[in-house]
């Protein structure tokens, strides 16, 4: 796979969380063979049964992450050696890390976690950023790909709102900034709703876009319609 046939594509980000109606691995297989007939050039999935069951049910590449907590630690996502080494040996192209400047669980930077990884084996490395120096940090130690996922989330960058953070608006700018500084495909992701900002998020530089919560997760499309639906009633 090269990371050139991806661009200007849309990846699909098949993730449930227990709580949630579509969770099980069955059913993210089955939102990536949607996804897969749609058009997406790939697919973003969460967990070690849900990886090996769309590599299974699927051709297009998979962006593998495992969501590891650890204590008095904010990187979650595949946090550590461990967790790559699992997604790795899924056969997944592609590994998405959290890249922000907070230390990783085991005390290494983000420069040292994507050194070990690319010393240590054949996979791509999508560092999932915050801020734009994070993803200038990320891509200067051999990061394949940057990614805007954590614009929103990090305790740096989250902004008071009495909107849902999964309810708010993109991040455009740092679209722009990381395609401006930095010479790796720029992934846009982090609450792309749908074609209409995924448009605006390549027209400002990105080289591909994920979309999660607008495609497979009903629960939280019901709730963004549902609170404009109410919004227009309260002004009639």
């Amino acid at each position: 796979m090269r990371i050139h046939e991806l661009k200007r594509g849309l990846f699909v980000s098949c993730q449930a969380q227990p709580d949630e109606p579509l969770f099980g691995s069955e059913y993210m297989a089955r939102m990536a063979v949607a996804a897969e007939m749609g058009g997406a050039v790939g697919v973003r999935v969460n967990t070690i049964p849900d990886i090996v069951a769309v590599k299974q049910a699927v051709a297009i590449p998979v962006i593998g992450i495992i969501k590891q907590e650890y204590p008095d630690c904010y990187p979650y996502i595949t946090p550590t050696m461990k967790e790559v080494r699992e997604v790795a040996a899924t056969g997944a192209e592609i590994v998405a890390i959290d890249a922000s400047k907070l230390i990783k669980p085991d005390g290494k930077t983000t420069e040292q976690f994507i050194h070990d990884i690319k010393s240590e084996l054949d996979i791509l490395v999508m560092a999932d950023v915050s801020t734009l120096e994070e993803g200038i940090a990320a891509w200067k130690a051999g990061a394949d790909m940057i990614s805007s996922t954590l614009c929103g989330y990090t305790p740096y960058t989250r902004k008071e709102s009495n909107v849902p953070i999964e309810l708010q608006e993109p991040n455009l700018e740092i679209i722009a900034a990381l395609a401006d500084k930095i010479e790796a495909p720029i992934v846009a992701e982090g609450r792309f709703w749908d074609y209409r900002n995924a448009v605006k998020a390549l027209e400002n530089g990105a080289h591909s876009v994920v979309i999660g919560a607008g495609i497979t997760r009903p629960q939280i499309i019901t709730l963004k319609n549902v609170t404009q639906i109410n919004a227009y009633l309260q002004t009639v």
